[in-house]
């Protein structure tokens, strides 16, 4: 059996909907859900930690039926968004809180506190109220609260989203780290494929409450199920090995081609490249600009998306799919088996594992 298992979960409340949803996790998994806005991705974590009780289905966790319990009986921790720390309290306080609870001798839940606050980076702020606080180190505090009590199933609720994408990329390096020396299994509701490539062994679409795909990063990414999944992901992903340096880009041999990246990697690392379609600019053949990228190919398909044109193109071993507008696709004379040039930035090959 399963460390976590969901069965055939069902769940109304308010048009939100959970539809005979099935779900797996392993001890130490990292489990991110993606999908659109409303699919139930929230309601579903709020439903783990008992905060609503299922019309239909079980939850299981370590072969313990939890369906009824009530949520502090669970040894599940929840993060949120907006952190919701004390704002009387200082951040010893907020995080030793639920500790309290538990621990009665004031040095060892001092000594704990110390310790979660080392591992998160925030040492120094522990005698500062939350109102003085980044919402980076807010966060991290969050993060101290929900880890020091050592719950077998950790929850987040887009916690990164409010963030800057710097303070995010810092963020995810300091969970990792937290996570693995808490030993903690997670569950990530995130809408950023980053933190999916970053944190995650395994991914799990969702779309009105049903689970329509689930599986490791790489094979949800490139090899989508049909319709949804592939149109909701939408991006190319090309797996490849990093093979130089020239100047300041990184050299990667991705599918049979050579692709330019800004981003910063060492020799002989395997990595995944993601190029979303709209960065793509088709042309009839070489043209001069600051792209470092250009690669020949052929067309394999084009489709109509809205007012937007999807072409698919056939490039070494990959098919990528490249976003233009109806007059360019016209322009270009572009149709299946004509031959075409991508060009895209080396910024724009983003390298996101």
């Amino acid at each position: 059996m399963s460390f976590l298992e969901v069965r055939d979960l069902c769940l109304d409340v308010g048009g939100f909907e959970l539809s005979r949803i099935e779900l797996k996790a392993e001890k130490g998994d990292y489990l991110t859900l993606i999908g659109p806005t409303g699919s139930g991705k929230s309601l579903f974590l709020e439903t783990i930690i008992g905060f609503y009780r299922p019309e239909k289905g079980r939850i299981i966790l370590e072969e313990k039926d939890i369906t009824d319990l009530p949520p502090d009986k669970r040894q599940i921790s929840i993060v949120y968004q907006d952190h919701m720390l004390f704002p009387h309290m200082d951040v010893f306080e907020n995080i030793a809180y639920a500790l309290r609870k538990k621990l009665r001798d004031k040095k060892q839940i001092e000594a704990e506190v110390k310790q979660i606050a080392g591992v998160l980076g925030i040492d120094e702020l522990l005698h500062r109220k939350p109102a003085t606080l980044s919402g980076g180190e807010k966060q991290r505090v969050a993060l101290a609260r929900s880890l020091i009590v050592r719950p077998k199933l950790l929850l987040l609720d887009e916690p990164f989203s409010a963030l800057d994408a710097r303070t995010r990329e810092k963020l995810r390096d300091t969970l990792k780290k937290a996570i693995s020396e808490y030993s903690t299994t997670v569950l990530h509701v995130t809408h950023d494929f980053e933190d999916v490539w970053a944190l995650a062994n395994r991914v799990v679409v969702i779309r009105k409450g049903e689970v329509m795909q689930a599986g490791d990063p790489e094979s949800v990414f490139k090899r989508p199920s049909p319709d949804f999944v592939a149109e909701f992901l939408g991006t190319n992903v090309l797996k490849g090995k990093v093979k130089a340096f020239e100047g300041k880009l990184t050299v990667i041999e991705a599918e049979g081609l050579k692709i330019y990246s800004s981003d910063p990697a060492k020799p002989g690392e395997e990595v995944v490249v993601s190029i979303r379609p709209e960065e793509i600019i088709l042309s009839r053949g070489t043209v001069e600009s600051s792209a470092r990228n250009t690669v020949k190919g052929k067309v394999l398909g084009i489709f109509k998306k809205e007012h937007l044109v999807v072409v698919e193109v056939k490039m070494g071993n990959a098919e990528i799919k490249a976003v233009i507008t109806p007059t360019s696709c016209e322009m270009l004379g572009l149709e299946p088996g004509r031959e075409t040039y991508a060009v895209f930035k080396a910024s724009n090959a983003r390298i996101i594992r």
